[in-house]
């Protein structure tokens, strides 16, 4: 249900831009904006709610992703440009909420796109991920950061 809510959304966006004639990627947020404001406001069906609160929070989830991958670059470019040497590598033991092989794979996949981490191994139980990372400062606060951040947000987003 959630997949034809989202056609629907993007068909009304395309219906939107045609009526108005502008083709323009401002205008085609708009119009997913007001699409996805007025289906919400008829819809009766209360089994198809669950697409109108993932909508946001993959969205925000983006926005969170863009930060930290910014955050991640400028402290990266940092460290290479100045002559003194800010890391502090580890090997960080991440214990998972992710269940699925496709949870785990995210998770693992938008680590090692952040510049500076990248995840190494899956334990056989599929319980516990290994990342190396250039920053470990304060290893609960790395593991906080990533159970708190991308997993808990993830999750949010799957579930």
């Amino acid at each position: 249900m959630i997949k034809t809510r989202f056609l629907s959304n993007l068909l009304l966006s395309f219906i939107w831009l045609a009526v108005t004639g502008t083709f323009t990627f401002e205008n085609f947020v708009f119009g997913f904006a007001l699409s996805f404001v007025l289906m919400w406001l008829i819809t009766t069906n209360r089994r198809e709610e669950k697409y109108f609160s993932r909508v946001p929070k993959l969205i925000g989830f983006i926005f969170f992703f863009i930060y930290e991958l910014v955050k991640a670059n400028i402290q990266v470019a940092y460290d290479v440009i100045t002559p003194k040497y800010y890391m502090k590598p580890g090997i960080i033991r991440i214990p998972l909420d992710a269940k699925s092989d496709l949870e785990i794979t995210l998770l693992a996949n938008l680590i090692s796109l952040t510049p500076g981490t990248l995840s190494l191994d899956v334990s056989d139980d599929r319980k516990v991920l290994y990342v190396h990372a250039m920053y470990v400062n304060d290893r609960d606060e790395f593991i906080d950061e990533i159970k708190n951040g991308f997993e808990r947000r993830l999750l949010e987003i799957l579930r």
